[in-house]
């Protein structure tokens, strides 16, 4: 079968579009004939070795899918063959099919089309459980979103609004943030050419904001550190500014304020239960028409290095998509 192979550390031109051997249904497996697969910023570093977890090369990355199950193991009760569905593992979605565990798996809604499925999970299921698990999100908040025309970033915009969120959307162009005021963002910050910190000030009425969520890093983090409101929440996400912030520990003291860790993958592995009950009100909301995900550009499976490069390049507005 065709797919994506990361055959050594290193950067997209990298990876090689090649054939490899269909993967084996092991008994308590699924394996899923992959319709479409979406980029997100972890996997800019797990082709570098740089994420949390490093599979060893060769390796497909990908992991953020969707498909119909084509074979199922023989002790797999949950799901039958012709399932559509919708899936988030470790990596493998840039392939014809991948073989996964059923409790990856998400029944795909059958008004939701496969292209939107594959670019659902992970970015909804990230701000979700940063905005309402991580920071308790309340009707009023005033909420800053760094990266805002992002994956996570966008998906954030539309859930703060669906929880009557005040939402400040910083990003670094006028192209971005008309996204984002697209997706109801009530104030912008283009913070390549306004001072990041002054106009949370400014747009908080001095009170400064009540959650950041912050999926970007580097400079901005203290900036918008010291713009937060007293006892207000601070979401780390990622770093896709490429650097790892070193914030001053005052701030935190002076400002009373807690910085939370954001990481889905902790969180699904400890809490199981608590995830797919996540999964199912993200994807109630989605049918009653309370969420969109934004898709920027379908690429072709072989011009999925281009699309990560994108990613890497921070180009990419909303969700790359890959079709299978």
């Amino acid at each position: 079968m065709k797919a994506i192979v990361c055959t050594q550390y290193g950067p997209p031109n990298l990876l090689e579009y090649k054939e490899i051997a269909a993967p084996e249904c092991r008994d308590n497996e699924i394996i899923v004939n992959v319709k479409y697969c979406s980029v997100n910023f972890p996997d800019t570093l797990i082709i570098q070795g740089k994420y949390q977890f490093r599979p060893e090369p060769p390796f497909v990355p990908g992991s953020d899918f969707s498909g119909i199950i084509s074979r199922v193991g023989n002790k797999v009760s949950e799901y039958k063959i012709g399932d559509e569905v919708i899936g988030m593992a470790k990596y493998g979605g840039f392939a014809k099919e991948i073989a996964v565990a059923p409790a990856l798996l998400t029944r795909k809604p059958k008004e939701m089309s496969f292209k939107e499925a594959s670019c659902f999970l992970y970015t909804y299921s990230t701000a979700y459980y940063a905005l309402k698990h991580r920071a308790h999100i309340k009707s009023g908040h005033k909420v800053v979103i760094l990266g805002a025309s992002g994956g996570v970033g966008l998906a954030a915009v539309e859930l703060a609004k669906y929880f009557d969120a005040i939402v400040i959307a910083a990003a670094s162009t006028e192209e971005k943030l008309e996204i984002c005021k697209q997706y109801g963002a009530d104030h912008i910050i283009n913070y390549s050419k306004e001072d990041l910190k002054i106009r949370i000030k400014e747009l908080t009425n001095g009170q400064g904001a009540d959650i950041i969520l912050d999926p970007i890093g580097a400079s901005y983090s203290e900036a918008a550190l010291r713009a937060i409101a007293w006892e207000g929440h601070y979401l780390v996400v990622g770093f896709a500014a490429g650097e790892i912030p070193r914030v001053p520990l005052n701030l935190v003291l002076l400002k009373g304020c807690q910085i939370t860790g954001v990481f889905l993958g902790s969180f699904a592995m400890r809490f199981p239960g608590k995830l797919e009950t996540m999964r199912n009100e993200l994807l109630s909301m989605y049918s009653s028409g309370n969420l969109k995900p934004h898709i920027q550009k379908v690429m072709p499976l072989d011009k999925t290095p281009e699309a990560i490069q994108m990613m890497v390049d921070r180009k990419a507005i909303g969700k790359l998509v890959i079709k299978i």
